[in-house]
């Protein structure tokens, strides 16, 4: 491996007759165009920026009523009042599983793991609690602000088992190539294929949504049905045997720059549901109220070219490289002034280990709490492992909330079953 933008867009062509029967079959199972999302069946399309704004937008106000985030590496959930304008911890006192479940569903998670109080570090002026004899009646009305919660735990909510590796990691300084990965090592890795060939890779965060970026997936290549997704395999050549998932459909960030690659973010959806395994699992998002210091290890991981020019590699591979401040990455004599806030640097500036061509979308994560947290994705560089010239990297933390109000697409428009 060693980073990409304008290094994957080559070698495919698909017919255009195909593109404008697809695109069609797209608007009939959602009727609101691009990234907008539909306020219950009503027809109305508003965009995801305007969900939980404290402004209601919906005919039933639907962009308000469900309003929900997981906080900080402890998982702690927050509630928006839109009255205040404020994000509240959740008092434990009276919560349960049933309460856990709906608030994972509406969050975009069909699945639920657990839901647990938890004594914070930060003492909360206001809480979110649940008024149990409002009877059988929405989650969202039980609640009401109050300064006070008697157990002095707040809820920590887990709507699936993410960020956990079977294997543990060995630090090695040898890259451009990187090290060879293991099974399991890295259970959140995929490989993105057109027409048979890998041409970027991606993170799993749910059974049926890949994070990957925006430019591996722009064009010609925005195309849903032309994509196949290889999940829990290490090896290109063994790829080539299997059928791969389908993709269902594909969301970019509506603010994506093609020449900037300012918010390089984008969702693949499948169109069946991976079964999780030692070798399939999915990464932990970082939840709002993370932050990751410079010079905090973390890795890549992907098929990329082992050097400049280079043929994308057949073996998975991976290395470990720190965050680099955006300050210091912004000046004059690296990338002056060219990373933006929706950006992270990472890499040695004296060169010699970084991602390259073919690894884009591909996973930057970190250990924090014994839980692997996607800190990004593989955007793009000037060249791979040159002097001063670091990997640039999707900043995952901005687009949590964007992540989580795409998925939530898939509750307005369906049933959940858990």
């Amino acid at each position: 491996m060693t980073v990409s933008g304008q290094h994957v867009l080559w070698c495919i062509s698909l017919g255009k007759s195909l593109l404008c029967i697809l695109s069609e079959m797209e608007l009939l199972e959602n009727r609101c165009l691009g990234s907008l999302i539909e306020c219950g069946s009503s027809g109305v399309c508003i965009p995801p920026s305007q969900w939980c704004d404290g402004v209601s937008h919906c005919p039933s106000g639907e962009d308000e009523t469900r309003c929900v985030r997981l906080f900080g590496p402890d998982f702690i959930l927050e509630v928006y009042s839109p009255v205040s304008k404020s994000w509240y911890p959740v008092c434990q006192d009276d919560w349960n599983d049933d309460y856990g479940k709906i608030a994972c569903k509406d969050m975009g998670y069909n699945t639920y793991y657990y839901s647990r109080g938890v004594a914070t570090e930060v003492s909360f002026k206001s809480y979110m609690k649940l008024n149990t004899s409002a009877g059988n009646i929405d989650l969202y009305k039980k609640l009401y602000s109050s300064d006070s919660c008697a157990s002095g735990n707040v809820v920590s909510l887990r709507c699936i088992e993410c960020g956990l590796s079977t294997k543990s990691m060995n630090i090695m300084n040898r890259i451009v190539g990187g090290s060879g990965a293991t099974p399991g090592q890295w259970p959140w890795q995929v490989s993105l294929h057109v027409h048979g060939i890998h041409v970027c890779g991606g993170s799993i965060i749910t059974r049926q949504w890949i994070v990957t970026a925006a430019h591996c997936v722009e064009g010609r290549f925005s195309d849903p049905y032309s994509w196949r997704v290889y999940a829990g395999i290490l090896n290109q050549n063994e790829m080539l045997l299997r059928n791969g998932y389908r993709v269902q459909q594909i969301i970019s960030h509506p603010d994506y720059d093609t020449d900037s690659k300012d918010n390089d973010v984008a969702l693949m959806k499948l169109e069946t549901p991976l079964s999780f395994t030692d070798t399939v699992r999915p990464v932990c998002l970082p939840n709002p109220g993370m932050m990751f210091q410079p010079n905090q290890q973390c890795w890549i991981s992907g098929w990329g070219a082992e050097y400049q020019g280079g043929k994308t590699s057949n073996n998975l591979n991976y290395v470990t490289v720190p965050l680099i401040e955006r300050s210091r990455c912004n000046s004059v004599y690296i990338y002056n002034g060219m990373i933006l806030p929706t950006m992270i640097c990472a890499g040695y500036l004296g060169g010699g280990i970084d991602s390259c061509q073919g690894d884009s979308g591909g996973p930057l994560v970190t250990n924090k709490n014994s839980v692997w947290w996607l800190v990004g994705d593989t955007s793009w560089g000037t060249g791979c492992a040159s002097p001063n010239r670091p990997g640039v990297y999707g900043n995952m933390t901005v687009f949590t909330d964007w992540i989580y109000k795409n998925m939530q697409v898939k509750y307005l428009h369906g049933l959940i079953v858990f």
